[in-house]
């Protein structure tokens, strides 16, 4: 199945009509001709069935045959990660952990990041690629780049975990998560969070915690704590 995304489609539309842009795709490229069925999520939960009833590169319309709302996960993950120096390596974690299943993210500036601009835009089309290849039907959020410490002033439900690379107390993630819980994780830059960050973290909640007992890129690090989450909660499956 071919997954298209479009944020403007609702479940009381009978007929859609695609943008320019993606009217162009589906005719030119596709060669999707009149007739022809056509997956549309609105990154909502919906999966809607139409059938292709005008096929011009200016504008593609459809007709919606049936519409499914797909049951959301019974948890929730966010990551609050500083963006890495090379900005390649940010974009993989936002496309795997897309495919893996994440709820949220959000870009962070800590006292050791090197990073300081992201490019939301492209990484907003990162996540909506990564959505439809892995077949998703809800579209992960992705939050403005806050300091650090101001999101650390934000109340955040569910279990909170900080992973760091102090040689001081931690415990397993993989042993820390309660499956069907909301998770927050904070990943830090390629320096690691300093000392003063981990303390402030600490104190407002956050559980210290490792992922392995190897040292892991920022990018890597984030992944892994998706997929310890996903993995957890796939075992009830």
């Amino acid at each position: 199945m071919q997954l298209f995304f479009n944020p403007n489609i609702s479940d009381s539309d009978d007929i859609f009509t695609f943008d320019k842009d993606e009217s162009r795709h589906i005719a030119k490229v596709l060669r999707k001709k009149i007739g022809d069925t056509l997956h549309i999520t609105n990154g909502k939960g919906w999966l809607f069935t139409s059938e292709l009833i005008v096929a011009d590169q200016k504008q593609c319309s459809a007709k919606i045959i049936s519409k499914k709302l797909h049951k959301k996960r019974d948890y929730k993950l966010h990551v609050v990660v500083a963006p890495t120096k090379m900005n390649d390596r940010f974009e993989w974690f936002l496309e795997k952990a897309t495919e893996i299943g994440i709820d949220s993210i959000t870009p962070i500036l800590c006292d050791h990041s090197e990073r300081k601009v992201i490019k939301t835009e492209r990484f907003e089309k990162i996540i909506q690629s990564a959505m439809k290849q892995s077949l998703q039907f809800y579209l992960p959020e992705l939050h403005p780049l806050i300091s650090f410490k101001e999101f650390i002033k934000q109340d955040t439900s569910g279990q909170r975990f900080i992973a760091h690379c102090e040689e001081t107390e931690r415990k397993s993630l993989k042993s820390e998560i309660k499956t069907n819980s909301d998770i927050t994780i904070l990943i830090g830059p390629e320096g690691d969070f300093s000392t003063k960050e981990i303390e402030t973290a600490i104190a407002v909640g956050f559980v210290p915690v490792i992922l392995g007992e190897t040292r892991l890129r920022t990018e890597t690090a984030a992944i892994v704590a998706c997929h310890s989450v996903a993995y957890a909660n796939e075992q009830l499956l």
